[in-house]
């Protein structure tokens, strides 16, 4: 069977079984089967084996097995695992959320932009109409009361004829079109501030709701319920895990609770605190930023305050930049509140996953269980230890680090979420550890231990215990979230990334990023220039070589010419000059005029010639 048929065999064994829990009226996602088909396959009981090809009666079986397990609902295992994959499909950090949002409002606001920029009115009608489009894209890009609202649109238009009346909008049409909504962003602030300021002034924003306020009122109360919700998991948790050592030491008391599913329940509830944890580091930021926020808010209105006083009229260079950073301010304000109702839904949808716990064990039935057993709190459990610390000259191979010899001994990565690194393979127990004693430094990755006897146990062979761990994440599939042993499973990513549903039956090939850099121009360029493409012109040059061969080349060396130097000499340039060597001149003189009389003869024989001049004088002329 090609690895193509494989893939297509286990989507349908997912399918399979998502319609048998559907028809046995459980629904379940594709990502929670993804991974309960993984779970199945590693847990060592079941006998998978994920190297060969799964037969049919293989499949059979892994789909009634994991049928079974997402159908018992009493077991806080399935639980855990459906609050691991509901938290990590759903939440999503500070800067992820917002980036999100303000996608979203971008994607939303995009079709009025697009209109406005593409207007190109040319009649005042046609004007007018995209003013109001610019008046309802500022009201919607500022979410500061409703489109629908009279008295908020005549505000909103008001504020806008201030910093940007209708005479401009000829200007404005002439602008490209990133230059359009640059401007459409600018005067959204620049009305906003001007609202917000209007507000102050009591002038009008009725519409506007006080969110510091709001923000001042809800924080503590979202955080109040996270750390109640938190205390009743440590109370839980400390419970539990003081039965569970009541089991080990007793064997009466093992017969008794081993029907309990007390393991299961531990790690449900240690799961849930963690999720809680994460959710109130972000409350305290939140409220960190909030009364940052405050006083800035505060601060920019007084300077405002302190520029206008009732004046006609003032400098926009003065008033512009405050307006824009109130609007900013106001928008921080509504992404808290973006945020701290992010918060509250995730806060109120996990509870749904530790309701196991009053069902599994009512308060009277924990209450008879827990007669004669002493609890303790992970305090009191890291208090006993304190001043134990490790010797260092006892494991001269092995290297420990101390918070007295460590820089930002706080900040290290700490394995197993910070649990006992030995309790857990061990005891199948999820202890706190004790940085205090020492974290030991073992390929590269820290762990810690909740006693010094714990620590020097798992330093002797920590290779066995590592995998001793990793056998009981295999028992319990929840651990791999819990503990975080991605890097140990590397095809039991988070659920976020499981949802390619054909990995899940396949180990991986080991693969690792990896990157490579070289200049430019490592080498010096190697183009041949004397190469040809043309057929012909190869056709050329190999008859012009032939012709070649048929020629001679002659050389002479003479004693005259041998080792004969260079010379040079300098002479004078002649140099351009000329002569005049006579004048051209002109007169006029009389035209001779003379008559012959008598040449043709007459009566007479003889011929008398008469011979008149009539040239004038030199002098008359």
């Amino acid at each position: 069977m090609s690895y193509d048929q494989n893939e297509g065999v286990i989507k349908q064994i997912i399918r399979e079984i998502g319609q048998e829990c559907t028809a046995q009226g459980q629904a379940v996602s594709e990502t929670l089967v993804a991974f309960m088909v993984k779970a199945v396959c590693l847990d060592p009981r079941n006998h998978f084996n994920v190297d060969p090809i799964l037969t049919k009666k293989d499949a059979q079986n892994l789909i009634q097995l994991c049928v079974a397990r997402l159908l018992d609902t009493t077991n806080p295992s399935l639980s855990t695992i459906k609050m691991q994959v509901y938290f990590d499909m759903n939440y999503a950090n500070r800067a992820e959320l917002l980036s999100e949002q303000h996608r979203v409002l971008e994607g939303r606001l995009a079709p009025a932009v697009r209109d406005i920029t593409d207007s190109r009115p040319r009649v005042q009608a046609e004007m007018e109409n995209v003013y109001r489009k610019i008046v309802s894209y500022v009201l919607l890009s500022s979410g500061l009361g409703s489109p629908t609202d009279i008295e908020v649109v005549r505000e909103v238009t008001a504020a806008l004829q201030s910093v940007f009346p209708q005479t401009e909008l000829v200007t404005f049409i002439s602008l490209s079109k990133k230059s359009k909504e640059q401007q459409l962003k600018n005067l959204a602030m620049l009305v906003t501030g001007i609202r917000l300021y209007n507000k102050e002034c009591g002038k009008g924003g009725s519409s506007i709701d006080d969110l510091p306020a709001i923000l001042n009122e809800a924080i503590p109360s979202a955080t109040q319920t996270i750390d109640e919700g938190l205390n009743t998991c440590h109370t839980l948790a400390h419970q539990y895990t003081a039965l569970l050592e009541s089991m080990q030491e007793d064997q009466h008391r093992f017969r008794q609770l081993s029907s309990f599913k007390l393991k299961e329940a531990l790690f449900n509830v240690r799961q849930y605190e963690a999720f809680l944890c994460i959710l109130l580091s972000d409350a305290i930021t939140s409220a960190q930023e909030v009364g940052k926020m405050i006083v800035q808010f505060a601060t920019t209105m007084d300077r405002l305050k302190n520029i206008v006083q009732n004046k006609v009229s003032v400098e926009t260079k003065e008033v512009f930049p405050l307006f824009v950073a109130l609007s900013n301010l106001w928008t921080s304000f509504q992404d808290e509140i973006l945020l701290l109702s992010f918060l509250t839904n995730m806060t109120n949808n996990l509870q749904q996953f530790s309701e196991i716990h009053s069902q599994l064990f009512p308060e009277e039935v924990l209450t008879s269980l827990l007669e004669g057993v002493t609890v303790k709190s992970d305090e009191e459990r890291i208090r006993e230890t304190m001043g134990t610390g490790m010797n260092v000259s006892d494991f001269k191979n092995q290297e420990w680090l101390f918070p007295q010899t460590t820089d930002n001994f706080d900040q290290l990565p700490i394995q197993y979420h910070g649990f006992c690194a030995h309790a857990i393979g061990v005891k199948g127990l999820t202890l706190p550890g004790n940085p205090a004693i020492g974290i030991l430094k073992h390929k590269e990755r820290c762990y810690v231990f909740s006693s010094k006897e714990a620590a020097y146990i798992f330093a002797q062979d920590p290779d066995k215990f590592i995998q001793l761990n990793v056998e009981k994440a295999k028992e319990y599939a929840e651990l791999f979230q819990l503990l975080e042993l991605h890097h140990q499973f590397e095809y039991l990513a988070p659920y976020a990334q499981a949802r390619n549903a054909d990995k899940c039956l396949t180990k991986p090939t080991t693969k690792c990023d990896s990157s490579t850099q070289t200049d430019t121009h490592i080498l010096p360029p190697t183009i041949v220039t004397s190469y040809e493409w043309n057929e012909w012109e190869l056709r050329r040059k190999a008859i012009k070589l032939a012709n070649l061969r048929r020629k001679l080349t002659h050389a002479m060396q003479t004693d005259l010419s041998y080792m004969r130097r260079e010379t040079s000499t300098q002479v004078y340039l002649p140099k351009d000059a000329g002569t005049q060597t006579k004048r051209d001149n002109s007169s006029n003189v009389p035209r001779p005029q003379i008559f012959l009389e008598g040449l043709r003869g007459g009566s007479s024989p003889t011929t008398h010639m008469v011979r008149v001049d009539l040239t004038r004088a030199v002098d008359e002329t």
